[in-house]
């Protein structure tokens, strides 16, 4: 069934077309576990804070995640963080990736590993990722581009590189297939300097 759906940039026949991602909205736990982990380690600065309009005993914090986009959680003195959290149920969130820029993903790592946190580091063929854990077990991914794609070509250079792999016979994006979509494309294939990394299980 995957393989018929066709797997392209164009717009699709719809009748409505979104121009990106506002915000996404988390149920969190309280605001100060909350702040200590998006804002004080992950650096995301806290650029709104009011009562949750649907219910005003919860706060409603937003974080600027880096380019304007929002997350925001909502937040309650009375409850807890849970570092184990509640994963596998169908509609819940399975991970959160925020973006890191390649001269800063060194000192990424440092960063977390001074946090005490635990986390794991992969090449994924076609960009590099870090996973660790938020202060309530919901798995966040820290990614970073291998090469400079421009914000408004990133779905055109994901989808030629879907058709280089495609064509390719490859179970998976790999460097080899987006380094050879930039280059079709006429953008920079040169790649940043990164760690060597695993590109994880299952593949």
């Amino acid at each position: 069934m995957s393989n018929e759906i066709p797997v392209t940039d164009d717009l699709p026949d719809s009748p409505i077309h979104t121009t990106g991602t506002d915000h996404m909205t988390i149920w969190g736990s309280n605001e100060e576990d909350t702040v200590a982990f998006y804002r004080d380690l992950l650096g995301m600065p806290l650029v709104l804070r009011q009562p949750n309009l649907d219910d005003p005993s919860q706060t409603h914090l937003f974080f600027d995640t880096g380019d304007g986009r929002i997350i925001t959680f909502f937040v309650s003195d009375d409850r807890e963080s849970n570092p184990y959290g509640q994963r596998g149920a169908v509609g819940s969130v399975h991970h959160l990736c925020f973006r890191i820029a390649p001269d800063r993903f060194e000192e990424m790592i440092e960063a977390i590993d001074d946090d005490g946190r635990s986390y794991n580091i992969f090449d994924r063929g076609i960009f590099f990722s870090l996973y660790t854990h938020d202060n309530n077990g919901l798995v966040i991914e820290l990614s970073t581009d291998k090469y400079d794609i421009p914000d408004d070509r990133r779905g055109e250079v994901l989808a030629k590189t879907q058709a280089l792999r495609e064509a390719d016979g490859s179970d998976f994006a790999e460097d080899r297939h987006m380094k050879a979509a930039l280059e079709e494309l006429g953008l920079d294939a040169t790649a940043h300097e990164l760690p060597d990394a695993p590109t994880g299980t299952g593949v």
